[in-house]
C-alpha cells in the first residue's frame, strides 16, 4: 500500500510544478511578452496583445480536460498524469528558446501561440488528474484535507515563478532582462518536470480505478456519457471556478501590468508585494480544507464568495491609491479569498461524478471555468481600466464572484459522497 504521505505529495508536486509553468507566462505577459514578440506597436496595443496571447491557454484547457480526462478514465489515472506533464513541461522549455519578433518577423508571435496552446492542453489534463489522485486515495472524512495538497500547487508554483523573476529583477538590468532574461525560468522547468516525473512514475493506480475496472468494462466514450447524464453538475462546477479564476488572475497578472506601467511602482518591488500576499493565499488553504470537511464544501464557498463579491469595492481606494502598503493588502485580501473559494474544488468537484467519468467530468468542469474566469479576466481588465476605471474592473470581480454564489447555492452538498 502506498502511504498516504507519498500520495498527497505526488498530487501536490505535478501542480506545483504545471502551475510554475503556467504562471511564469503570466508574469512575463505583464512584464516583456509585449515588446519581444509585439514590438511593432505602442505600450497599450502590445499589452492587449500579450493578454491576448495568454488567453489562448484557457481556451485550450478544455480541450486538454477532455483528451487526457477521455484516457484517464479508460487508462488509468498515472500514465494519464505522467503524460500531460511531459506536453505542458516541453511546451514550456520550448517557449524559452523562441526567437523573437526582430529575428523572424510573424513566425515568433505564431509560435508562441502554438506553444502557449500547449501549456493550456497539458494543464488541461493535470489539475483533474492531481485532484482525482488525492480524492480517490483520501482516508473517509478527510477527502477535503487530501483534495487541499493538489490545491497548494497553485500558489507554491506561483510563489517559485514569482521569486525566479523577483531575482532576476535584482539581478540583471532591463536590456538584459528583455534580451535573455525572462527566458531563465522557462528553461529551468526542465529540472522541475523531471522531478515530477519521478515522483509519478512510482505510484501505483487509485484503488477507487481499479475496483472499478475489476468490476466492469470502462465507458467507451466518457464525454457522452459526461453530457447525456451529467451535465449539470458540469455546468454548476464550471461556473463555481469563475470566481477563483477572475480574483486570481486580476490580482496577479493584470494588477502587475497596471502596478509597474501605470502607478510606477518598480518591477522588483510590485513582485515582492506578491510574494508577501501569496503567502495569504497559501494560508487560505488549510483553514479551507478543514473547514470543508468538517462543515461542508457548500458553507465555505458561500462565506468565502460573499466575501469576494464585496472585495470588488476595495479595488479603486486600495489599489489606485498608489500606497504600497495598501496595495500588499488589497493583494493579500484577494489571494486569500481566491484560496478559501479555491480549496473546497479540490474534493468537490471529483465528488461531483462517478468514477467512469470522474476524470473527464472534474478536469472539464475546472478548465470550462478558466475560460470563463480568466481566458480574458487580464484582457477585459485592461480595457475596463482605460475605459472606465479602476472601479469598473473591481465590478467585474463582483459579478464574477455573484455567479459563483449562484452555483453555489443550487449545488448540492457532496462532502458525505461516496466515490466507490
Amino acid at each position: 500500500m502506498i502511504s498516504t504521505t507519498r500520495i498527497a505529495f505526488a498530487s501536490f508536486i505535478g501542480t506545483a510544478i504545471e502551475f510554475y509553468d503556467f504562471y511564469i507566462y503570466g508574469l512575463a505577459v505583464a512584464l516583456v511578452i509585449g515588446p519581444v514578440f509585439f514590438p511593432n506597436s505602442d505600450p497599450a496595443v502590445q499589452a492587449l496583445n500579450a493578454f491576448l496571447t495568454f488567453g489562448i491557454a484557457f481556451i485550450a484547457r478544455p480541450f486538454g480536460a477532455l483528451l487526457f480526462g477521455h484516457f484517464g478514465d479508460r487508462v488509468g489515472r498515472k500514465t494519464t498524469l505522467v503524460a500531460s506533464l511531459l506536453v505542458m513541461g516541453i511546451s514550456t522549455m520550448l517557449i524559452g528558446v523562441l526567437p523573437s519578433y526582430e529575428m523572424v518577423g510573424w513566425v515568433a508571435p505564431a509560435l508562441l501561440c502554438l506553444l502557449r496552446f500547449g501549456q493550456g492542453i497539458g494543464l488541461g489534463g493535470e489539475w483533474g488528474g492531481a485532484a482525482l489522485l488525492a480524492a480517490e486515495y483520501a482516508p473517509e472524512g478527510r477527502r477535503g484535507w487530501f483534495g487541499m495538497f493538489p490545491q497548494l500547487g497553485p500558489p507554491v508554483g506561483f510563489l517559485f515563478a514569482v521569486g525566479s523573476f523577483l531575482l532576476l529583477a535584482n539581478t540583471l538590468d532591463d536590456v538584459q532582462f528583455r534580451e535573455w532574461g525572462w527566458r531563465i525560468p522557462f528553461l529551468a522547468s526542465a529540472v522541475l518536470v523531471v522531478i515530477g516525473l519521478y515522483v509519478r512514475l512510482k505510484l501505483a493506480e487509485t484503488p477507487v480505478f481499479t475496483k472499478a475496472r475489476q468490476s466492469h468494462q470502462p465507458v467507451k466514450l466518457p464525454l457522452a456519457q459526461l453530457f447525456a447524464h451529467h451535465a449539470k453538475p458540469l455546468i454548476l462546477g464550471a461556473l463555481l471556478m469563475v470566481v477563483c479564476y477572475a480574483l486570481f488572475y486580476i490580482t496577479t497578472v493584470f494588477s502587475l501590468s497596471y502596478g509597474v506601467a501605470t502607478l510606477g511602482i518598480p518591477r522588483p518591488q510590485f513582485l515582492g508585494m506578491l510574494c508577501v500576499a501569496v503567502l495569504f493565499m497559501a494560508a487560505a488553504t488549510p483553514l479551507a480544507a478543514l473547514g470543508g470537511d468538517r462543515y461542508g464544501r457548500r458553507p465555505v464557498l458561500l462565506i468565502a464568495g460573499s466575501a469576494a463579491l464585496l472585495s470588488g469595492f476595495l479595488m479603486e481606494p486600495m489599489l489606485g491609491s498608489g500606497s504600497p502598503i495598501l496595495i500588499t493588502a488589497f493583494l493579500s485580501i484577494e489571494l486569500f479569498l481566491m484560496g478559501a473559494t479555491f480549496v473546497p474544488m479540490g474534493a468537490l468537484l471529483p465528488e461531483l461524478f462517478p468514477t467512469a467519468v470522474r476524470y473527464t467530468g472534474a478536469g472539464a468542469a475546472y478548465n470550462l471555468g478558466g475560460i470563463l474566469g480568466a481566458s480574458l479576466a487580464p484582457y477585459i481588465a485592461q480595457q475596463l481600466v482605460q475605459h472606465g476605471g479602476l472601479a469598473w474592473v473591481g465590478g467585474y470581480i463582483s459579478a464574477a464572484a455573484a455567479i459563483s454564489l449562484v452555483a453555489a447555492l443550487l449545488i448540492h452538498e457532496t462532502r458525505d459522497s461516496d466515490l466507490a
